[in-house]
């Protein structure tokens, strides 16, 4: 009997299915990012040029000393941080890569959990550990070591103290990041070969994590570049950085041109050096990821002359200090790292514990050990319509950005994660550059922007600028989900018969749930937390709780504060710990 098939064969279907063209998934990440990202950058630039002349907003940008000496000094400051960050940070993923099971977790979500948290919040944590009437003038004093209370804050000493707990979670992660990518058979190979603990440590584990210590210091450093909520919090006069010229001139009509001179400077120089960081390191180090085929090649030869850097700079300083390092015990390294691990580690959470504390004080201003404890500023948070009206808006703007970019993004993810086509890394790459741009130069190009749409203090205008920083995280996190589904399961359901929308709807969608919802929080909780585009684009009537917090912090430290930070803390700590849940899940 001749009989007819009723569905393809099983070869056809799977070349159907691989053929299926998914890159068009990427034209709202790419419209949206163009009109809302692109072009307000770029009349940004051509604002810059606007004038007598077409150099001379940026002749008098080099030529004023107030301004020549900000950038210098915000470089240098920039610069002090990544190092610290960088010294102290190194041996702290080391603790967490040689720990395991519960002490591994642990000390994981000591670094992850302040890295969610406002950098607002961390800054008023470390206004409260160091002010006069904080733990450690307390502690000082209880020892006899000081009569008076000291004044800790408002100098260039605290400004690096609190740069560096701020950005050290960017920078632990990210070293760990590269520690987990080395083989350990290489390790047991120089061990085998009866060299010490130490020598196979400098000469072999060392220089293989260069790399990650090179991205970690560049993404620091050019964070640090776009800082100045925490200097203009624990600094004095001399320590303003380069962006809060920025938005001290926004306030003056007449400085258009000239603002965005000072902006365009700003981004230029965070430009240059990331792409002096893309020369050596490739462009995957932005967002983490690893070198496609292409890029290996492509950058051989620059990841040689990293290698080579690594071993020559481990030869020069490792030999001298080996055969001093060699005669001592393994646990003098081992007892260095805990040492310097645990002081990292009590440094990131000790002063949110502090503010956790203070936020039940029963006293009516700041003082460290409470006096009593109550619920009085917790009452008095929610009794207060202006906590509340700020609080409900922040929820509003924060759920619409979050769809805009959980939609936008993990359209976007799919079709870099299921297609193949020349420049993947440069579109990845162009996904993520949110992350690099300075905010302060992000908002106030959206300013005039958001503003000739008539949509400054609105809700879809603040949430719409919002949702540009929070793509990129949205792409890494449904990018990863994505890889971690089995392929073979959508082809067998290819093969079956069902189309491509079915086969998402009923094998892809349920594989990157948990992964979707993870990056659902991570979008919700950086609009909820984000300070600096607010400012540019609330305007004078919308209240947010940012912005609330930014202008109670600069005019008095109260309890409520407390209230809100430890909130924050609550916010955060459920939120992560359902995403690691939810990403455990989708890898199991």
């Amino acid at each position: 009997m001749n009989t007819t098939a009723t569905f393809p064969p099983p070869v056809e279907a799977r070349k159907s299915w691989l053929r299926a063209d998914v890159r068009w998934l990427l034209l709202p990440a790419v419209l949206f990012l163009a009109f809302v990202y692109v072009l307000p950058l770029l009349d940004l630039f051509r604002l810059s040029f606007t004038g007598p002349s077409v150099f001379g907003n940026f002749e008098r940008v080099f030529a004023v000393s107030l301004y020549w000496d900000s950038l210098v000094r915000t470089l240098g400051i920039a610069l002090s941080v990544m190092v610290l960050c960088a010294v102290f940070g190194y041996p702290t993923a080391l603790l967490i890569h040689r720990s395991s099971g519960l002490v591994k977790a642990m000390l994981t979500a000591a670094i992850i959990l302040p890295y969610f948290v406002a950098v607002l919040i961390r800054t008023y944590a470390w206004m409260v550990l160091l002010g006069r009437n904080g733990p450690i003038n307390k502690f000082l004093k209880m020892l006899g070591v000081i009569d008076e209370p000291l004044d800790l804050l408002f100098n260039r000493g605290t400004v690096l103290l609190g740069m560096t707990a701020v950005l050290m979670p960017l920078m632990v992660l990210t070293i760990y990041s590269g520690f987990s990518r080395i083989d350990p058979a290489v390790l047991r190979a120089g061990r085998s070969s009866g060299a010490g603990a130490i020598a196979v440590f400098w000469r072999v584990f060392f220089p293989l994590s260069l790399p990650s210590v090179g991205a970690g210091c560049l993404l620091v450093f050019v964070a640090g570049l776009g800082f100045f909520i925490t200097p203009t919090l624990l600094g004095g006069p001399g320590d303003q950085m380069f962006a809060m010229h920025i938005t001290q001139q926004a306030d003056f009509l007449g400085s258009e041109g000239f603002l965005q001179a000072l902006a365009v400077v700003l981004l230029v120089i965070t430009l240059l050096v990331v792409g002096f960081a893309m020369r050596f390191l490739g462009l995957e180090f932005i967002w983490g990821g690893e070198k496609s085929e292409r890029s290996v090649a492509h950058h051989a030869q620059s990841d040689s002359t990293v290698r080579s850097w690594g071993q020559t700079f481990a030869d020069a300083i490792g030999w001298p200090l080996l055969r001093f390092l060699g005669a001592l015990p393994e646990w003098v390294g081992t007892a260095f790292v805990y040492l310097v691990g645990g002081l990292v580690v009590l440094l990131l959470i000790a002063p949110l514990a502090v503010v956790v504390v203070l936020s039940f004080s029963s006293a009516s201003y700041l003082t460290f050990p409470p006096p009593g404890y109550s619920f009085r500023w917790y009452q008095q948070f929610i009794h207060d319509a202006n906590w509340m009206t700020a609080f409900g808006t922040s929820v509003t703007v924060a759920a619409v950005s979050a769809v805009i970019a959980v939609v936008i993004g993990a359209m976007a993810a799919m079709a870099v994660v299921r297609s193949d086509f020349r420049g993947k890394t440069l579109v990845m790459t162009a996904l993520v550059s949110p992350l690099i741009v300075p905010p302060v130069v992000l908002g106030l190009s959206l300013y005039s922007y958001v503003l000739r749409m008539n949509m400054i203090g609105t809700v879809p205008g603040v949430a719409m600028a919002h949702a540009i920083g929070a793509i990129p995280l949205v792409v890494v996190l449904v990018a990863a989900a994505l890889q971690s589904v089995d392929r073979r399961l959508e082809l067998a359901a290819a093969v079956h018969g069902a189309s491509p929308l079915r086969v998402f709807y009923h094998v892809t969608l349920p594989g990157i749930a948990p992964g979707l919802a993870a990056a659902t929080f991570f979008a919700f909780l950086h609009s909820f937390d984000e300070l600096v585009l607010s400012m540019f684009l609330a305007g004078s009537t919308m209240s947010m709780l940012p912005l609330r917090l930014w202008a109670d912090i600069n005019y008095q430290l109260n309890p409520v504060l407390a209230v809100v930070s430890t909130l924050e803390v609550i916010l955060v700590i459920v939120g992560v710990t359902f995403a690691r849940k939810s990403l455990a899940r989708s890898r199991a």
